[in-house]
């Protein structure tokens, strides 16, 4: 008798081929067979009139920390992901220095919001090589498996010390160090490197990522480090400012066939210069052309910011006389925002002086969207704070601060960043029917205060799939055998015997995305985004059976995955 049976669901095993009716069996955490009337388990899933799927593989999210103290990896456990690529954006904890992990802190807080406060009290630094953190990783069960990159500003860090946060160039005994340790960490079992080239990534202070200015030939050497020991992939993020965008992907084209290894790099639409993204998807597809494998990696909606009292940013977040109160209990603050002393006081002040959010500048009203419940994700131009300030004779202003208040301070106002740049979701579209494009960047584990896009995998399947029409399997098989391959990892993302049972059984009818809440559960009480999902009726990792809908069994099958030879 099998361990588990999965019964009568419609069947969509990854590959991109047509559904079909058939029961799924598992046996010591791998798929034992598929076909019609197989033999009884000794557990039972009805799946009738629901989808089974393998799970979810999401290369691209920074859980470095959480890994750590946490054995639920939410919110992509529960949105169906069973395989988490972690270590992406050059930002770490390892190696690292006794002494300076303070540095790492403060530039994944900056890079990643996630508040040093609760890095300081989660993370115990037990190790100092990046396979001593692994061993850390390894001894933790949980619900998903994860799989981590060694960052580049770790080991630059480790190697140049204050020279690296000063952007200071590697000389050739810095190159040669952090080639040896990039290769000693993927030999551990790093799945390979991250590096960060984007202006966007600093700590709270204003520091750049020690990444930011590394010279070819520093990453020239690391690449060296990657031919050596023959497996890994690389992952990179740039601005594509300098001078030109071919230019900067002309240097991490050269770096990767120096390699020999594939590599991804995230591309987005941006709203300053639209067109960019297809200008760097041709020379992707130019590259896989020549045998060069540098693929894209790109978000399923717009990458939005969720500002409102509960997160920890909103448009007013900089006022003196906000700041002056926003230590205060949800509902005591909108008590004292409702006061038109304080309104006034609020509205008339300075909103950015006295801000540590450098983004705030930079996000227009006509960007602002009631958020609604449930949330939406593509809201018309016409429901922009901008349009109805201007429709009411009002100032946009007053029109986010009522907006704030709305629902007593438990709503949000969504502003897209990037993929949005003409109101439309035209340019995730067309990246998402490319064949050469990869679906991710939901940054699961980060932006605990004002960014829930770890619903990327199950956005995709509502929205695109059932919204607009696309097919199911190719939706599905985007973010598991795609992903899984993209990643170097072979024993999954497809339903097929012999595989790990990593699995999701989905009601299709009710699939749907909530609201998100704020949650208060990271430690020294520290808060976080989380955003729940319904249509989920179970998610199996290696065959036991870790969330039915919604809920954690206790269950903790996952485990740290080694990039294999």
């Amino acid at each position: 008798m099998d361990d588990l049976v999965i019964r009568g669901g419609s069947v969509i095993d990854g590959s991109g081929a047509p559904a079909r009716r058939a029961d799924v069996s598992i046996k010591d955490g791998r798929i034992a067979a598929i076909g019609e009337g197989l033999p009884r388990g000794a557990e039972e899933i009805d799946a009738s009139g629901r989808l089974v799927t393998p799970g979810f593989v999401d290369i691209h999210t920074h859980y470095d920390g959480q890994a750590v103290w946490d054995s639920h990896l939410a919110p992509s456990a529960i949105h169906g992901v069973t395989t988490a690529v972690m270590g992406n954006c050059g930002v770490g904890f390892a190696p690292v220095r006794p002494g300076t992990e303070m540095q790492l802190i403060e530039l994944m807080e900056g890079v990643e919001d996630i508040p040093a406060p609760v890095l300081s009290q989660g993370l115990d630094f037990k190790w100092e090589s990046f396979a001593e953190y692994l061993a850390v990783l390894d001894a933790k069960p949980r619900d998903i498996d994860i799989c981590a990159l060694v960052p580049h500003a770790a080991v630059r860090v480790y190697v140049m010390g204050e020279r690296a946060l000063a952007l200071e160039n590697a000389n050739q005994g810095d190159i040669a160090e952090m080639r040896r340790l990039v290769a000693e960490a993927v030999e551990a079992g790093a799945f390979g490197f991250s590096t960060s080239r984007t202006i966007s990534h600093k700590t709270l202070k204003g520091d750049f990522t020690p990444t930011l200015r590394a010279q070819e030939e520093e990453l020239s050497g690391i690449a060296d480090g990657l031919r050596a020991v023959g497996r890994g992939f690389m992952e990179f993020v740039s601005d594509f400012n300098q001078p030109d965008p071919a230019t900067e992907f002309g240097l991490i084209r050269r770096v990767v066939e120096r390699s020999g290894r594939p590599a991804v790099f995230s591309l987005t639409q941006r709203h300053d210069r639209t067109e960019v993204w297809k200008e760097l998807l041709a020379l992707s597809n130019q590259a896989a052309r020549d045998g060069v494998q540098i693929r894209p990696v790109f978000p399923p909606r717009p990458i939005g910011i969720l500002m409102g009292l509960l997160g920890s940013q909103n448009p007013f977040s900089g006022a003196p006389s906000y700041k002056a109160i926003a230590h205060l209990p949800v509902d005591q603050r909108v008590a004292a925002m409702r006061d038109p002393a304080t309104r006034a006081r609020i509205l008339s002040e300075d909103r950015f002086a006295g801000s540590n959010f450098p983004l705030l500048t930079r996000l227009s009203f006509d960007r602002m969207f009631p958020f609604g419940d449930p949330p939406d994700y593509t809201p018309p131009k016409e429901s922009s704070i901008g349009a109805q300030a201007a429709r009411e004779g009002r100032a946009p202003e007053e029109v986010a601060y009522d907006m704030l208040l709305a629902d007593e301070g438990q709503s949000f106002i969504f502003c897209a960043l990037t993929n949005y740049a003409d109101y439309t979701v035209d340019a995730s579209e067309e990246l998402l029917r490319h064949p050469n494009t990869i679906v991710g960047l939901s940054d699961g584990g980060a932006h605990v205060g004002f960014i829930s896009d770890g619903s990327f995998p199950s956005h995709l399947l509502a929205y695109w799939g059932k919204r607009r029409g696309m097919k199911v399997e190719e939706l599905v098989r985007r973010q598991t055998s795609d992903t899984a391959r993209a990643a170097g990892l072979h024993d999954r993302g497809l339903l097929k015997p012999g595989l790990r049972a990593d699995i999701n059984v989905i009601d299709w009818d009710a699939l749907a995305l909530d609201r998100p809440g704020m949650l208060y559960d990271l430690p020294g009480g520290g808060r976080r985004l989380m955003q729940t999902v319904r249509g989920y009726d179970a998610t199996i990792v290696a065959g036991a059976v870790t969330y039915r809908h919604g809920e954690a069994t206790g269950a903790l099958p996952g485990k740290l995955v080694r990039c294999p030879a």
